[in-house]
C-alpha cells in the first residue's frame, strides 16, 4: 500500500487520504483519494464497496492537507480523487491547477471499442 493518512475533525468524523495505483489497463501513475466518513473503518469500507478491495491504511505518513480536507467536506459525496505526483508528495504547485473529481469518474469503465 502506498502512502496514506487521516485527520480527525472536531465533529468526530475523519478524512482519510490514500495514494493508490491508477486503476487502468497499464497501471501507471497513482491517484490521491479522499474519503469523509464517521471513522477510519467506514472510510475504507466505502472504498471497498466501490470495488477497491485491497485498500488498507497503515500509519499516518501522508495525512490530508487543510486544502484537501476543505475539498472533500464541500463535495456532496464526500469521496473525491485527483492524480498524484510521481514523487508521492500530495502538495505543491503542480497540483494547484488540477481539480478534484468525483469517484465515479475514476471507476467509470471506458466504452468497448468495436
Amino acid at each position: 500500500m502506498a502512502a496514506g493518512g487521516f485527520c480527525k475533525l472536531p465533529t468526530g468524523s475523519v478524512v482519510v487520504a490514500l495514494n493508490l495505483p491508477m486503476p487502468t489497463a497499464d497501471g501507471t501513475g497513482s491517484v490521491r483519494v479522499l474519503v469523509h466518513a464517521q471513522n477510519r473503518a467506514r472510510a475504507l469500507t466505502r472504498l471497498r464497496n466501490l470495488g477497491l478491495r485491497a485498500v488498507y491504511l497503515r500509519g499516518n505518513a501522508s495525512p490530508p492537507t487543510p486544502d484537501e480536507i476543505t475539498a472533500v467536506l464541500h463535495h456532496p459525496d464526500g469521496l473525491i480523487w485527483r492524480t498524484a505526483p510521481d514523487n508521492g508528495v500530495a502538495t505543491g504547485p503542480e497540483l494547484a491547477q488540477e481539480l478534484w473529481r468525483p469517484i465515479r469518474a475514476l471507476l467509470r469503465r471506458p466504452a468497448a471499442q468495436a
